[in-house]
């Protein structure tokens, strides 16, 4: 088992704070929206709108609030987003109709992204010299932290009522404010200074906004864990209901043993993209090996199951050390918070889109779906590494000629 904290320092700081923050998301993720239909009594309908909705706002903020941190100091920004999301949070409890519940996730769910944006130039700065190594550390300890949280919101499931959930939405919030105030132990970051040209440069860097739309694309295999194999496990197979929380401790167990591992052999953007590659095919193996489990017997069906979900976790690591890889490599340091919440409309694109896509392929088509989903990974890993090289050219030019770039770049 790798070690999960830092030593002590600044780095100790950012991942305490990240594991109470987790915790805190692992209560919101397992019960949020039991909460919203089971004791607020909102219709399904209106929650998933609302949701929607909240996925749209996310992506709007992400870029202009990591451009705030590299301007103004990543700490205040990132704090006063983890703020923003306590307050939020808390206003749950007052959300008894359809406006206020999508006023109270919006902003949430805005707060959320803005801050992860906000996070990156901290990363970079007391990452060392591979802050990507840094950035896979925090992942592990994420998931360690959402398993807790898991486990604590269970008990409110089991309740099931509305005083239960309301205090499992007051410790989700206690934990956001929690983790805010751990960052008073961090120095401050001094702003870099802003370099002439336009002001939005990572909106303009073609290269970058192509990896940005294949990580998207490669993200929706998140989804696949989380959406598409409970729906798979009930709907197509024999295999016992339990296996589906079997296929998330085994995903579990494998990010926080192996991703920190897996992150230290890609430490480069050429890596990264073949890191690319790997995970696509390994998402057609596990992709193919989940729809041969439909229409045969449990132990068969099961087997499987399993197997798929141990080549899928290690498609998993692949693809989240590349991404840790190519988008802090391929970001200029100065604007740090605004590339990485350019990045992050990837992931905010296959949270919105992936639920719907997967369903209707894998799910309603049933099992050529699950082809066609894994014919997508393959694709998209294969078109990674092209893409990489194609950045790294514009990386190259922006170095040389640092000028031309920028009146390139404002034409």
């Amino acid at each position: 088992m790798p070690k999960l904290m830092p030593d002590p320092g600044p780095q100790r700081v950012i991942a305490a704070s990240n594991f109470v923050y987790t915790v805190g998301s692992g209560l919101y993720l397992t019960a949020g929206v039991l909460y919203f239909t089971e004791a607020v009594h909102l219709p399904a309908t209106q929650v998933g709108l609302g949701l929607g909705i909240a996925g749209a706002i996310s992506l709007a903020v992400g870029i202009a609030v990591g451009h705030l941190a590299d301007r103004h100091g990543a700490r205040g920004v990132y704090a006063i987003t983890l703020v923003v999301q306590a307050l939020a949070t808390a206003g749950f409890v007052l959300a008894d109709s359809f406006w206020p519940f999508v006023t109270a996730v919006g902003t949430a769910t805005g707060a959320k992204a803005a801050g992860l944006a906000a996070r990156s130039p901290l990363i970079r700065h007391y990452g060392g010299s591979r802050p990507q190594e840094f950035r896979a550390c925090l992942r592990a300890v994420t998931n360690v932290g959402i398993s807790i949280g898991a486990l604590l919101a269970g008990w409110a499931v089991q309740v099931g009522t509305l005083p239960a959930y309301q205090l499992l939405v007051i410790a989700n919030a206690i934990a956001f404010a929690a983790s805010a105030a751990i960052l008073i132990h961090l120095p401050p970051v001094k702003p870099l200074p802003a370099v002439g040209g336009p002001r939005w440069i990572a909106l303009r860097d073609r290269p970058y906004l192509l990896l940005t739309a294949l990580d998207g694309i490669m993200a929706v295999q998140f989804k696949v864990l989380t959406v598409a194999i409970p729906l798979w496990v009930v709907t197509a197979t024999a295999a016992p209901r339990w296996l589906i929380s079997c296929t998330m401790l085994i995903n579990t167990i494998i990010v926080v043993a192996l991703q920190i591992r897996a992150s230290r052999g890609i430490n480069s953007p050429s890596a990264g993209g073949t890191a690319y590659r790997r995970a696509g095919l390994a998402f057609l193996v596990s992709c193919s090996l989940i729809s041969l489990s439909a229409g045969i017997p449990a132990w068969a069906a099961g087997t499987l199951l399993l197997a798929a979900m141990v080549i899928h976790t290690i498609g998993e690591l692949w693809h989240s050390a590349a991404g840790f890889e190519v988008s802090f490599a391929l970001a200029p340091q100065h604007a740090t918070g605004q590339y990485l919440g350019v990045f992050g409309l990837g992931a905010g694109l296959a949270e919105a889109l992936g639920p719907a896509l997967l369903i209707s392929l894998c799910i309603t088509w049933g099992r050529p779906g699950w082809y066609v989903v894994g014919a997508l990974f393959v694709l998209t890993g294969l078109t990674a590494p092209f893409a990489v090289r194609w950045a790294q050219r514009h990386r190259h030019v922006q170095h040389t000629h640092p000028e031309g770039a920028r009146q390139q770049a404002a034409a």
